[in-house]
């Protein structure tokens, strides 16, 4: 496939180096996100303190939620470059810092702060790919990027098991280390823009709200039921504070000279459609990868590695249907694309909920590869729905609170779901036998399958006319230096 200018999409192409660098970039919060999970028992054992662990998986989504937005709102200031090396940078250091922890409670700090790099790589990741490459282009590029998540999930649950066994849990975040160097050496090297800078400024209010909202929101949900009754002052407290900060927050927003997340926007029925998708994708994404290995290894014994692969029959479909959804939503629109997608991840999440049950690992992995095929051919034709409506200096924007979306989907899912499990288990007094693991897994799979249905619901939402006019706009035409973004300067109307 190729742009209008005869520029090709492939790697030898002038733009195909820098989305090698960010491939490698995307590569490291991909392996991240799965490299971990088999570690867990290895790190309770040296560190104690079971009870903290969901903490590990939890304040990073946060710390990635909320920072998303100052991200975004920073790369259409000052530019996406320094941005996305600033989240390298980031990331970096945190990793080498996990890998030294001395305590259960230093290292959830630790991954604090590589989640606040991991929330400036990923979003730039793909408002750069929306920069650089036409609407007609852009769904085969996401689904090399796509790739990357396939080949992390495999790859980061193999490593985190072998590092755990003969070497030590913490070269999990050891091998961060190189990764981090070359992606870094890489965006540095190939990757140009001009842009125009101005005066900003940081919305420190809106993000310490929307930052307290989500923590207390999700402290009330994760420790409901266990470190306190659900009817407790702290349980209200909780709820409370977090209920009011976020209720708040769109006040606050309204009189931000550049509010941390454009809230405005959202009244735009594309945008808002294409938010609540990303919602919906994130809790779906977090039910499967988090529960089901928990699920397979209690109910069933199998190993952390043979888990890890059947969840990564997920991420193997995602990529195969997103490299082929342009095709679909260029002949059929991208509501019809989107709409599709949803309703085979739905029946996917429906199946995975009816063979609760029934433990397989085999099973599990049919439908997780239907439910990431469902989810290609919505993720990225979504996405790209919204990118192709706005210009350049709202891109940024646009795509991150996409991405400020689907973290906070993942971020509140896991907390709702683990609320659900943990009930479930507490019912059964607290016993963790075949039938109470399995009862709390059904539990949670159910909850997935709603999350499903609503996020077609969203899809059903979709504007025809404005999206599917969205492939044929000027937005269509490559920008005229394949390695560069369009600068300021041009993106912003005469006279403004």
């Amino acid at each position: 496939m190729s742009s209008e200018r005869g520029t090709t999409v492939g790697f030898r192409s002038e733009r195909g180096a820098v989305l090698l660098a960010l491939m490698l970039a995307t590569g490291l919060i991909a392996i991240d996100a799965t490299i971990l999970a088999t570690a867990v028992p290895s790190v309770v054992a040296e560190l104690g303190e079971f009870n903290q662990f969901p903490w590990l998986f939890s304040v990073y989504l946060l710390a990635q939620a909320v920072s998303v937005p100052i991200y975004a709102k920073l790369a259409d200031t000052i530019g996406r470059k320094p941005v996305i090396l600033v989240g390298v940078g980031l990331f970096l250091i945190g990793s080498v810092l996990a890998g030294f922890a001395w305590s259960m409670s230093a290292l959830i700090g630790f991954r604090v702060l590589q989640g606040l790099g991991a929330g400036a790589v990923s979003p730039m990741a793909m408002t750069i790919v929306g920069d650089i490459y036409t609407v007609a282009e852009r769904a085969l590029v996401q689904g090399y990027i796509a790739s990357v998540w396939a080949i992390s999930s495999v790859v980061g649950p193999a490593l985190g098991g072998l590092f755990s066994q003969f070497v030590s849990w913490r070269w999990i975040f050891f091998v961060n280390v190189p990764l981090c160097l070359i992606a870094g050496w890489a965006l540095v090297r190939s990757y140009r823009e001009t842009i125009v800078r101005r005066r900003h400024q940081i919305d420190f209010a809106g993000a310490g709200l929307l930052t307290v909202g989500l923590t207390a929101l999700i402290l009330a949900l994760l420790e409901g039921g266990n470190a306190w009754a659900w009817v407790s002052w702290p349980s209200l407290a909780s709820f409370g504070i977090g209920i009011a900060s976020l209720a708040v927050f769109p006040l606050v927003e309204r009189r931000a000279a550049e509010p941390i997340l454009e809230l405005s926007i959202l009244t735009r029925p594309l945008i808002l459609t294409t938010t609540l998708i990303s919602l919906g994708i994130g809790a779906l994404m977090i039910g499967i990868t988090s529960f089901v290995p928990t699920y397979l290894e209690n109910a069933l014994g199998a190993v952390p590695l043979v888990s890890g692969i059947a969840v990564a029959a997920l991420t193997l479909g995602w990529p195969l249907a997103a490299a082929q959804s342009g095709r679909m939503y260029l002949r059929y629109g991208y509501r019809t694309t989107v709409v599709i997608g949803g309703a085979i991840a739905l029946v996917g999440a429906v199946a995975l909920a009816i063979s609760g049950p029934w433990p397989s690992v085999w099973t599990v992995a049919i439908i997780a590869f239907v439910i990431g095929f469902g989810l290609g051919w919505t993720a990225a034709p979504s996405l790209i729905a919204a990118q192709a409506s706005v210009g350049w200096d709202e891109r940024g924007v646009v795509t991150g609170v996409n991405v400020f979306a689907r973290s906070a989907g993942s971020a509140v899912g896991v907390a709702v779901f683990g609320a659900i499990a943990n009930q479930v288990i507490a019912s059964g007094r607290g016993e963790h036998d075949f039938a109470t693991i399995v009862s709390a897994s059904t539990g949670v799979f159910i909850a997935v399958a709603v999350a499903a249905a609503l996020m077609v619901l969203a899809s059903l939402w979709l504007p025809r006319g404005a999206v599917d006019a969205a492939a044929y706009s000027a937005d269509a035409i490559a920008p005229a230096d394949p390695t560069s973004a369009v600068s300021l300067a041009d993106a912003e109307p005469a006279g403004a």
